[in-house]
């Protein structure tokens, strides 16, 4: 498994900014996309965005097109979430998600799906 560890998260009023970060560790892997999930209380979680680690392609949600930005840093292993113009409906816990592969060996490798702990984002009103 990759390790991802999240920060940013914080409490603003609407119209306000935040930015998540997301930090990949592990060993023998490579990325091959990174992004972002949200759940807010008694709700499913839902597809915020993600990045392509190679080629740099995004994908967002129709929800947050327009106000977040996705983006990477590839030597850092870090993805981030810019959020600009928070709405309350976007108040949730926001997950890291990361698609790698692991080869601990060149006769072995595998693919891994793995989340973040979850950090809080709070817009009031």
């Amino acid at each position: 498994h990759v390790q991802l560890l999240e920060s940013g998260g914080g409490e603003v009023q609407a119209g306000g900014s935040l930015r998540l970060s997301c930090a990949a560790s592990g060993r023998s892997f490579s990325i091959y996309t990174m992004g972002w999930f949200r759940q807010a209380p008694a709700k499913e979680r839902e597809f915020v965005a993600n990045i392509a680690w190679s080629e740099g392609n995004t994908d967002y949600a129709d929800s947050v097109k327009g106000r977040f930005t996705v983006s990477r840093d590839n030597a850092r292993n870090t993805v981030y979430l810019q959020m600009n113009g928070l709405k309350p409906q976007d108040t949730a816990i926001y997950y890291c998600q990361s698609h790698t592969k692991i080869c601990p060996s060149v006769e072995s490798c595998w693919s891994s799906d793995d989340w973040g702990q979850g950090t809080q984002v709070t817009v009031s009103s």
